[in-house]
C-alpha cells in the first residue's frame, strides 16, 4: 500500500460536510468535535475544520478545454469504483463543475475525471485510469 496522506481543509459546519463525506462519498468517520471531523477518504486522512472565513471560490486553469478549480483534491480510483461513483453523483443530483468524461482521450494519461464541490464549496476531482502505468506519463 502507499503511505497514506493526511489534508485538512476548512468547511463551514459538521454536520453538511458529515452528511456529504460519510453517507453520499461513502468516508467512515473517525474522531470529531463540534470544530472538526475525520474522514478515511480512500485510504487517506481528511480532517475538515470549521472554518468559513478561510473559504473562498478557486480560481480555474484551462485543461483540455475546461475550466479546472485550480485549488482540489481528490482520489483515484478503480476504473469501475470511479463510473459506480459518477453514477451515484448522478443519481443524487449533484452539480458537476465538470461532468464525469474522459480527458485525453487516445493520448499519454487518458483518464476519466469530474469535478464538483461539497457543501463548502471545496472543488474536489476524482479520476480513474484504465492503464495505471499512465498515472504519471509524461
Amino acid at each position: 500500500m502507499d503511505t497514506p496522506f493526511h489534508l485538512a481543509f476548512p468547511v463551514k459546519d459538521i454536520e453538511s460536510t458529515r452528511t456529504f463525506f460519510g453517507d453520499l462519498l461513502g468516508c467512515e468517520i473517525g474522531r470529531s468535535t463540534d470544530k472538526w471531523i475525520d474522514f478515511n477518504f480512500f485510504g487517506h486522512q481528511l480532517s475538515a475544520h470549521v472554518k468559513p472565513g478561510e473559504l473562498a471560490q478557486a480560481n480555474t486553469n484551462e485543461v483540455d478545454g475546461k475550466n479546472v478549480p485550480v485549488r482540489h483534491f481528490g482520489a483515484i480510483l478503480e476504473w469501475n469504483q470511479w463510473h459506480e461513483l459518477a453514477d451515484k453523483l448522478t443519481e443524487y443530483g449533484i452539480e458537476f463543475v465538470i461532468e464525469p468524461y474522459i480527458r485525453f482521450k487516445g493520448e499519454v494519461g487518458e483518464q476519466a475525471t469530474m469535478f464538483f464541490l461539497d457543501p463548502s464549496g471545496n472543488a474536489l476531482e476524482f479520476k480513474s485510469f484504465k492503464d495505471t502505468s499512465q498515472i504519471f506519463a509524461t
